[in-house]
């Protein structure tokens, strides 16, 4: 039976339209394309295959709207330039669409009123009145997001609308105390509105949900998934009420349909876009059960994509995903991005201080692998690996032995085909490293076969052969094995490093690279083309000019315009505060017992919506139970084995899941995300802090 001809549909989440590319997007765009290329490779067109890579701008919603009134633009004019804007960031970083399109388009209008059509028909829409926060300034219902008020749990002040990051309780906007327009600055009003629900909730998305979620996520992404289905899934809001950038809802004079409906459809409409320009048969990818369909997201919108989508999917009489693949976030020498400390930046910052783009296409392979873990770009890091790996190992060997073939045999090779044993278990291992998205182990292999070429290079000494003209023989016998083995690694590199592949084919004078030529070797008399450096090391100097230039001035900025005044007052009034907290004494700061303690075991509460309980050791102390508010932030699986800070002297707390017999220590500040404290290498479980 002839191999099957596959047939497959690759998206990466779409960006919105609001702002530019950074570095952290571009760990979702990378690690995407780099799978994409090597599918190309592995199964190419020519053996009867297909691989489409598409994606679109996400370009609806109230944030798009409020920008383009502030620049004093239409929407339509914003999200164009912003296309353009994000296009161009995607190529300097050998991002290859196959086509890129836009939310904003005949094609995802039609797509979503289909759908919405098909779920009404179904009796999985409901409408509801509802009542809401409004701006009685801008006169627009308010996005949970765009109210800010304090805690009514904790007091603290200029939190969300939807949830607190200082005690991580949620509530709805209309529980904020002193609420305030996060866009006007208008005190808000309550009003109702009509408003349309997805019954995600029906028992026919539950049943199909469990079943697609085990067979298309990741584990920890289903495990993440059967919380929700143990608290219970919801119906899903999807309309929005007038003012809003967006489709209008049929039949529905001034609803909308929320962002989030429509931006998942941008995946279908990019692809219809790309099949009337190539004739291809759009129902095949999206009805047919022969092709296979994957979406590569960040962990942050698994709700959107792992719940609602393919319900919406399903029920629209659509094929769901074969997969999604979840990746985590992107931190900076171990901590969040930052504009104070320069380490928020965006990818066109990084192309115009000159920094080759392979670069971070190689650290981030380096650092990627089939799970949600985070991936940090540490700046020392990437520079010593860069100029170790691809400068110091695998350009190397080019170097190394090039100018011999060139000088001495005329750019000719010589029969390798005795001397090099053609390892097809390597060739396979490493590519199914690749197609698992193993890209970490991947390199690992690939840099450890450079070794041992540099090594083959170092003991055969070519340098000491060409000072004796009885060795030359040798000496084109090891240089062409050297050039023979480079290559093989620069094919299995080239999905990473796609422009430095195209310079070495051009160096080897070879067509473009397809993944079975790593199974065999250039032929007796090849001629190789002169050699010109491929790569450059890292200049540290471009990477600190970097960070200085992203890196937030705290210069006082103008006074705010009046319609903003209310929130002003409102930060100012927040300083106050915090400077006139009292100082303690240091027999205050005594009476507070902190230790060391090691997080025996994490695990979830059934029932409770931002709470974990762990088990701690803490040494001399015994073990404590503590159930802290950091569900939102970390999966038990990660924390167990990690070290953190405890208040051991803390009263015991009777609360409605257990008793808390500590507290364990987090930051968090005015942007969301909550850090737990962890001591430095070395400390032991119950060791004190002072």
């Amino acid at each position: 039976m002839p191999p099957k001809k596959r047939r497959i549909l690759v998206t990466s989440a779409l960006p919105y339209a609001n702002g530019p590319i950074h570095i952290g997007h571009l760990v979702e765009y990378i690690q995407t394309d780099i799978w994409v290329r090597f599918l190309k490779m592995r199964y190419p067109e020519r053996d009867g295959h297909k691989v489409h890579y598409v994606c679109a701008d996400d370009t609806h919603g109230t944030p798009v709207m409020l920008r383009a009134e502030k620049e004093g633009v239409t929407p339509e004019a914003l999200i164009q330039r912003m296309q353009v804007e994000h296009l161009r960031d995607f190529q300097g970083f050998h991002i290859e669409f196959d086509n890129y399109y836009s939310t904003h388009s005949a094609e995802n209008r039609h797509f979503a009123e289909f759908i919405y059509a098909s779920l009404r028909d179904k009796d999985l829409i409901d409408k509801r009145t509802i009542e809401q926060l409004y701006d009685p300034v801008k006169q627009m219902f308010l996005p949970d997001r765009f109210v800010k008020g304090e805690c009514p749990k904790c007091g603290a002040r200029d939190q969300y609308g939807d949830s607190c990051e200082a005690c991580s309780s949620t509530y709805s906007p209309a529980d904020l105390i002193n609420p305030y327009s996060a866009v006007s600055g208008a005190t808000p009003v309550k009003k109702q509105s009509e408003h349309y629900f997805f019954k995600l909730s029906d028992l026919r998305c539950v049943e199909f949900l469990r079943e697609w979620t085990r067979r298309a996520l990741q584990t920890e992404a289903a495990n993440k998934l059967d919380e929700w289905f143990k608290i219970g899934l919801s119906d899903w809001d999807i309309s929005r009420d007038a003012p809003y950038f967006g489709f209008e809802i049929p039949d529905a004079p001034g609803k909308y349909f929320y962002v989030w409906l429509d931006a998942p459809i941008g995946y279908m409409a990019s692809f219809r876009d790309l099949c009337n320009k190539q004739g291809l048969d759009f129902d095949a990818y999206w009805k047919g059960k022969e092709t296979e369909l994957y979406h590569f997201i960040g962990k942050d919108i698994l709700y959107f994509h792992a719940l609602f989508w393919p319900a919406m999917l399903h029920f629209a009489d659509f094929r769901a995903p074969n997969g999604i693949f979840t990746h985590g976030f992107l931190t900076v020498n171990g901590e969040k991005m930052s504009k104070s400390r320069g380490t928020f930046i965006n990818a066109a910052s990084y192309l115009e201080h000159g920094l080759n783009p392979e670069y971070l296409r190689y650290y981030y392979a380096a650092k990627l692998n089939g799970t949600m873990e985070d991936v940090d770009l540490s700046f020392d890091d990437f520079v010593a690996r860069v100029n170790s790996d691809l400068v110091g190992k695998f350009v190397n060997i080019a170097a190394r032995a090039a100018g011999f073939i060139q000088k001495q045999f005329g750019g000719a090779l010589a029969d390798c085909a005795g001397h090099i044993k053609i390892d097809e278990r390597q060739v396979g291992d490493i590519g199914v490293l690749l197609e698992s998205r193993e890209f970490g182990k991947a390199i690992r292999e690939i840099m450890a076969a450079a070794d041992r070429v540099n090594k083959y290079v170092d003991d055969k000494r070519p340098w000491e052969l060409a000072k004796d003209p009885a060795m030359k023989s040798e000496l084109h016998q090891v240089c062409s094995v050297a050039i023979n083995e480079f290559r093989r690694i620069a094919i299995f590199l080239k999905p990473v490093l796609p422009e430095l592949a195209r310079a070495t084919e051009s160096f080897l004078n070879t067509r473009p690279f397809q993944w079975s030529d790593a199974l065999q070797l250039l032929p007796a008399g090849h001629r190789i083309n002169d050699y010109k450096h491929l790569m450059t090391r890292v200049d540290p100097k471009k990477i600190t000019a970097l960070v200085e230039a992203n890196q937030e001035t705290l210069k006082p900025t103008a006074p705010p315009p009046h319609s903003q005044l209310r929130h002003a007052l409102h930060q100012e009034n927040i300083v106050e505060t915090v400077n006139q907290t009292p100082a303690i004494s240091i027999d205050d700061f005594g009476k507070v017992d902190l230790r060391v303690a090691r997080i025996a075991n994490a695990e979830h509460v059934d029932g409770a919506d931002k709470l974990l309980k762990l088990t701690l050791d803490a040494g001399e102390l015994g073990t404590r139970q503590v159930f802290a508010g950091i569900k939102s932030a970390y999966d038990p699986e990660q924390l167990k084995g990690r070290l953190t800070v405890m208040v051991a002297n803390l009263a015991p707390r009777k609360m409605k899941f257990g008793v808390s017999e500590g507290m364990v220590l987090a930051a968090s500040g005015k942007t969301p995300g909550i850090y737990l404290l962890t001591p430095d290498s070395g400390a032991e479980p119950g060791m004190r802090i002072k």
